[in-house]
C-alpha cells in the first residue's frame, strides 16, 4: 500500500537513474526522455556544471532565511533580470507560487482586482492560480473560485477590447499554451494586447513557467514578438530540477513591493539560486540559444516530413523545442505505446502529444523520437 494521496496518475517506469536525455528505469531499460521533467531539466539530467554549482554551495549553507543579503541571490537576480530587459526579481519555490506574487503585486500596484486570462490557458494549482486558469476541469471539486477573473477566447482583439474597463488591473497570457495544447499566440494578438494595455494603465503579464528559460530559442518567448511585458513569471527550467520559480518585474512596481508585502520561507533558498546561476550562464549565451532554434527548425521540418501525411495527424505546432502534435483521436494509447516503445512524451490535452526534450538534445536523439512516433503512429492506426 502507498501512503501518497493519489493524486498523480503514474506511468509504469519507475527510474533507478539518469544522465542527459536518458532515463534508466529499475526495469532494466533505457528511456528517451522527451519530457525533462515537464519542462524542467532543460539541460538535461545531472548536467555536470549545475551539479558542480550545487555541490559547491552544499559545502557553504543550505539555507539561513530571507532576513540575510546572500550573494548568490543578487547574482541569479541580475541573470534574470538582464535577460529579460526588466528590473527586479521576486524567488519563490514553483511556478504557481511565481503566478501567485504576479496577481497579488498586479493588484496591489494597481488598485484594482480584475485579471483577464485566457481559455485553456494554465497557470497553477492555487486558488489564485485555479481561477486564472482557463480550463473548469482544474476547477472541478473546490467550490466557488476567487472573484475577478475572467477568460476569453485566446487570440481574440475584440473580445479583448470589450473585456477591458477601468477595474481591469492586469492581462495575464502565456506565449504558448502548454498544458492547452501547445497553442502559440499571434503576433498582431499580442502587440495590440500590449498597446491596449498601455493606453488603459493595464499591466501586461506573461507567463513563462513553461516556455521560459531558452525553451523556444529566445531566454524568453515573449521576445520573439518585441513586446515588454510589466510582469513575467518563470519557474520550471530555471533550476534544472531544483524548486525554484521568479516573477520579475519593471522599476516602477518595486514600491508596492516592500518590507511586509509579501514572501516565501525557501523562496530564494541558495541551493535553487546556485543551480539557476549555473543553469542560466550555459543558457542565455548567445550560441546556445541559436543551436536551440537550429534544432527546433531541424524537428519540425522533420516532423511534418515523417508524419505530416499520416491520416491519425491533424497539426504540428509550436516553438523551438516545444512541440504539440495534435491527432484526430485521444492520444493517451500513443502515449503508452510509446513508452513501451522505449520513448517518453507528454500529453498536452486529451488529443496533443507534447514533446520536451532537453535543449541540448543531439540530432540524432531528435531523429531517434521522430521514427519512433511515427512508427507507432502508423502501427496504432492500423490496429486500431
Amino acid at each position: 500500500m502507498s501512503h501518497l494521496f493519489p493524486t498523480y496518475q503514474r506511468w509504469e517506469i519507475e527510474p533507478e537513474h539518469a544522465s542527459g536525455s536518458i532515463i534508466h528505469g529499475k526495469d532494466g531499460r533505457s528511456y528517451l526522455d522527451f519530457t525533462s521533467g515537464i519542462g524542467v531539466c532543460n539541460l538535461g539530467h545531472r548536467p555536470e556544471a549545475v551539479e558542480r554549482a550545487i555541490k559547491e554551495q552544499l559545502g557553504l549553507f543550505w539555507h539561513v532565511s530571507n532576513l540575510f543579503p546572500q550573494s548568490i541571490q543578487e547574482e541569479a537576480a541580475e541573470k534574470l533580470a538582464k535577460a529579460a530587459e526588466l528590473d527586479y526579481v521576486f524567488f519563490a519555490n514553483s511556478g504557481a507560487e511565481a503566478n501567485e506574487a504576479a496577481i497579488k503585486l498586479a493588484r496591489k500596484a494597481t488598485g484594482k482586482k480584475k485579471i483577464i486570462t485566457f481559455l485553456q490557458s494554465f497557470h497553477g494549482r492555487t486558488f489564485a492560480g485555479m481561477a486564472a486558469t482557463g480550463q473548469e476541469k482544474i476547477k472541478q471539486g473546490y467550490g466557488r473560485m476567487l472573484e475577478t477573473f475572467v477568460h476569453l477566447p485566446f487570440n481574440d482583439l475584440e473580445a479583448l477590447k470589450n473585456e477591458l474597463d477601468d477595474d481591469t488591473a492586469a492581462v495575464m497570457i502565456e506565449i504558448v499554451q502548454g498544458e492547452g495544447g501547445i497553442h502559440v499566440v499571434h503576433k498582431e494578438f499580442i502587440e495590440n494586447t500590449e498597446k491596449l494595455c498601455a493606453e488603459n494603465g493595464v499591466l501586461l503579464i506573461v507567463d513563462e513557467i513553461q516556455t521560459g528559460i531558452g525553451r523556444t530559442g529566445k531566454p524568453f518567448a515573449f521576445q520573439h514578438f518585441g513586446i515588454s511585458p510589466d510582469i513575467i513569471t518563470v519557474a520550471k527550467g530555471l533550476g534544472n530540477g531544483l524548486p525554484i520559480g521568479a516573477t520579475i518585474g519593471k522599476a516602477q512596481l518595486a514600491e508596492h513591493f516592500g518590507p511586509g508585502s509579501h514572501g516565501s520561507t525557501f523562496g530564494g533558498n541558495p541551493i535553487s539560486t546556485a543551480a539557476a546561476c549555473a543553469v542560466m550562464d550555459i543558457i542565455f549565451k548567445s550560441e546556445f540559444l541559436e543551436e536551440v532554434t537550429a534544432k527546433g527548425d531541424a524537428l519540425f521540418q522533420l516532423l511534418n516530413q515523417e508524419l505530416g501525411s499520416l491520416e491519425v495527424v491533424k497539426e504540428i505546432r509550436g516553438i523551438g523545442l516545444m512541440v504539440g502534435i495534435e491527432l484526430t483521436v485521444a492520444a493517451q494509447d500513443y502515449l503508452t505505446k510509446l513508452r513501451e516503445s522505449g520513448l517518453i512524451a507528454l500529453p498536452a490535452g486529451e488529443k496533443v502529444i507534447r514533446l520536451l526534450p532537453p535543449l541540448n538534445v543531439t540530432h540524432e536523439d531528435l531523429q531517434k523520437a521522430v521514427f519512433k512516433l511515427k512508427e507507432i503512429l502508423i502501427n496504432q492506426t492500423i490496429t486500431a
